[in-house]
Formats: C-alpha cells, sequence, structure tokens
C-alpha cells in the first residue's frame, strides 16, 4: 500500500498541472499516467493555442508537461486504476498487479473518450478504415479519399490533417454550419482538397469482408431525405467526446450526461477531498489550457482541504 497526501488519476494537461503544483506544496503527489499516459493530446499534431508557444507538437507538449511534473517532485507511476473506493476516509484505490494506493486527497483527470456513430458496420470495420484517430491512422490512407465525420474543432483538424495524405478529404456534418473555431473554418474553406456535405447524416459504411476495408460511405440529406452513395477508403469519426468516469460514475454527482459535477468556482466535486479536472468535468471548453488551469485550482484546493482537515 503506497500512501500520499494527493493521489491523481490520469496524465493530461489537468493531471500533470495538479502534479507540479502538489508537489510545490510538498503533498508528495503521486499520479497514476492511466492507459493513455499523456491522454488525447498525444494524438493530436500541431498545438498552436498554448500559450507562449507558438507551435509544438502534441506529444512533444505532453512529455514537457511529465518531465516539468517529475522535476518538481511527483511520483510518475505507468498504472491504470481500476476502483476508486470513497467510501471511507483516506480513500483506497486499485491499481494493476495489485496495487493499492491511500490518498488523503484525490485528483480526477481521466479526460474523455471519443465518441462513435453507434453503426454496426462501423463496428465491423473499425481498425480496418474506420478510425477516431486521424493522426494515429491517416498515413495508411495516403493517396486515397478519406471522409471526416463532424463538425467541431476536431472534426476539422483532423480534415485538414488529412490533406498531407489523401487525393481528397470530404467532411460530413449534419448541420448547415461548423462550430470549429472561425480560423479552422477559413482553412477549410481555402483548401481545394476539403469538400464540405452540409445537412448529412452517415446511414451505413460499407466495405470487402475479405480482407475487411471500407469501400464508401451512405450519407443522407437530414432536409431532402436525398441518399447518397460516397467512395472512400477511410473513415474518420470525430463526433465529440464522453467523460471517462467509469471509476466514480455510482459514487459521485454528475450532469451534462455524464460530467462530475463540481461546485461554482471549484474542483471540488459532491465528496469532500475528491476534486475533479480538464474533460472530466469540463463539457464546456475542454481546451487544453482550461483543463491545466483547472488541474493548478484541484491541487490548491486539495492542499488546502487537507491543511484544514489536520487542524
Amino acid at each position: 500500500m503506497q500512501k500520499t497526501s494527493m493521489l491523481i488519476i490520469g496524465s493530461g494537461p489537468a493531471g500533470y498541472t495538479a502534479a507540479v503544483y502538489g508537489a510545490r506544496a510538498m503533498l508528495n503527489p503521486i499520479l497514476a499516467q492511466g492507459i493513455q499516459p499523456g491522454g488525447q493530446l498525444t494524438i493530436t499534431t500541431e498545438v498552436e493555442n498554448w500559450p507562449g508557444i507558438q507551435e509544438i507538437q502534441g506529444p512533444d507538449l505532453m512529455i514537457n508537461l511529465e518531465d516539468h511534473a517529475k522535476k518538481a517532485g511527483a511520483k510518475i507511476v505507468p498504472d491504470v486504476i481500476n476502483k476508486l473506493d470513497l467510501s471511507k476516509y483516506p480513500f483506497v484505490a486499485h491499481g494493476d498487479n495489485d496495487n493499492k494506493y491511500e490518498a488523503e486527497s484525490v485528483v480526477l483527470a481521466t479526460g474523455a473518450q471519443a465518441n462513435w456513430l453507434g453503426l454496426d458496420s462501423e463496428q465491423k470495420y473499425k481498425g480496418f478504415g474506420v478510425s477516431a484517430c486521424a493522426t494515429c491512422d491517416g498515413f495508411f490512407f495516403r493517396g486515397q479519399v478519406v471522409t471526416v465525420i463532424g463538425g467541431g474543432n476536431t472534426a476539422v483538424e483532423e480534415a485538414l490533417f488529412l490533406t498531407n495524405f489523401a487525393t481528397k478529404v470530404i467532411l460530413i456534418h449534419r448541420r448547415e454550419s461548423f462550430r470549429a473555431e472561425k480560423i479552422l473554418q477559413e482553412r477549410i474553406f481555402k483548401n481545394p482538397k476539403i469538400e464540405v456535405k452540409w445537412n448529412s447524416i452517415v446511414k451505413e459504411i460499407i466495405g470487402t469482408d475479405d480482407p475487411l476495408g471500407v469501400e464508401g460511405i451512405i450519407i443522407e440529406d437530414i432536409k431532402t431525405k436525398k441518399v447518397l452513395s460516397l467512395p472512400c477508403k477511410g473513415v474518420f469519426v470525430a463526433i465529440g467526446h464522453s467523460p471517462s468516469n467509469e471509476l466514480v460514475k455510482d459514487q459521485l454527482d454528475t450532469h451534462q450526461g455524464g460530467y462530475i459535477l463540481t461546485q461554482n468556482n471549484s474542483t471540488q466535486t459532491s465528496i469532500p477531498g475528491v476534486f475533479a479536472a480538464g474533460d472530466i468535468t469540463d463539457f464546456k471548453y475542454r481546451q487544453a489550457v482550461t483543463a491545466a488551469g483547472m488541474g493548478c485550482m484541484a491541487a490548491l484546493e486539495a492542499e488546502r482541504f487537507i491543511s484544514e482537515t489536520k487542524k
């Protein structure tokens, strides 16, 4: 059993920032990285909105944050927390290989995971032409036609990235305008490789069985009900994320579809001593810099909670 004043679960910007501040507060924090060390930014290419750095690759930014946390004094462990007991104090977390952690405070920074369309054909071709990560799989579609589903920042960024490999990128959005940042929209409209299909939804993904592979998609215009078949070799789903709340969804108050509910202007959850930071609680902004800010808040609030508990 490892004991700590602050256990951080998750290793995105929120988690690593909490580790830096926790270490500086002499809380000897332990950070469990989870199944995807570095979080979503490890599957992102150019990051152009991190203050003070005009452009950096997502994986490089996360390496920098991890190094910073280590040098500040945080203990980083490559462990996956499978169970978190918040019913008694101190809290107890169970990791792989029978690892156990006893913590006076917990910072939840487990982030969010990609949403899928929910089609049987999507499941069938997942990994065989269907992906939720352009930076992971875009290279495999060099010289091919691909489609991207979605209309937010993620979809637009993935469409732009895929133009580095594909001959054509078809961006399919169920509305008649994007939700993405204006500067990203401008890049989309100026790129001759990108074609936009407005007011459209994917009805089915079609392909071969032996070997498994995508050959195209069938879309429907939600206004005219016209059905259209589009040949393509790759389908990239970018329709948002859901909070990774499996550890605590039955223990903490949630809202907005599963996001951890925190007090106003705070990262404090419904259980004293448990704090939430980043995409597991932020359904509005979902930015790396806001996640980092919340990680800072969580560490400062954890320090205050521990000092008051010991009085």
